[in-house]
């Protein structure tokens, strides 16, 4: 298993993920419960943030406080599905610049395509944090990764909501330096490349589509 894997068990977390397990939750409610998680998950991927000493005013008198360092981090959004974890840490992280990675699922060889890629400029400075609802193979989050370490990205994390044994090992594998933080490690994937017992599609979820 990942050696970096981190399980985000807190109990909020836990509840509103069980929430959107449930096959009845409406599609707006789902987007809704997806924010609010993934802005729960972005206080753990952000927990070790560099910080530094700043002089400031209070309405009293001055004093020395912490401010985030360096530049500002990327929040890495893998087409669609991944920005239904954006939108929640854009919430709470609203100056964070934002890359795209359009990836599609090849579904006979379940190997990602890439049909989009675009970046914010210097990279290699800032900490990227790429997200995904699912990491079921590990195809996608691998090939993203692959892909923003080739445009300079050397500080990346990964968050998803669902995680199978499968596609941790296999990230491990391919980028055993990536910290990996889940809400959820599920049981095992299914012939069709589905995490069980997941939640289904979680695009389609998202947009009520099929």
């Amino acid at each position: 298993m990942h050696q970096n894997l981190t399980v985000a068990d807190h109990p909020l977390i836990q509840h509103k993920l069980a929430l959107l397990r449930d096959n009845r939750m409406p599609t707006g409610e789902f987007r809704q419960i997806l924010r609010e998680i993934s802005m729960l998950l972005g206080y753990e991927v952000t927990r070790d943030l560099e910080t530094e000493e700043v002089q400031i005013e209070t309405p009293l008198e001055r004093m020395t406080a912490r401010r985030i360092s360096g530049k500002k981090l990327c929040l890495v959004s893998i087409l669609r599905a991944g920005n239904g974890l954006l939108e929640g840490m854009l919430d709470l992280m609203p100056s964070a610049r934002v890359a795209h990675i359009g990836l599609y699922r090849d579904p006979k060889t379940l190997v990602p395509i890439e049909y989009y890629f675009k970046t914010p400029e210097g990279m290699a400075d800032r900490l990227a944090i790429v997200v995904d609802p699912m990491l079921a193979t590990g195809n996608s989050a691998i090939a993203a990764v692959d892909r923003i370490k080739q445009v300079g990205a050397a500080r990346i994390k990964f968050v998803c909501l669902l995680a199978a044994p499968e596609g941790v090992a296999a990230f491990a594998e391919a980028h055993p330096e990536v910290p990996l933080i889940t809400a959820a490690l599920d049981r095992e994937l299914n012939d069709h490349g589905y995490i069980l017992p997941g939640l289904g599609d979680a695009g389609d979820r998202m947009y009520g589509t099929k």
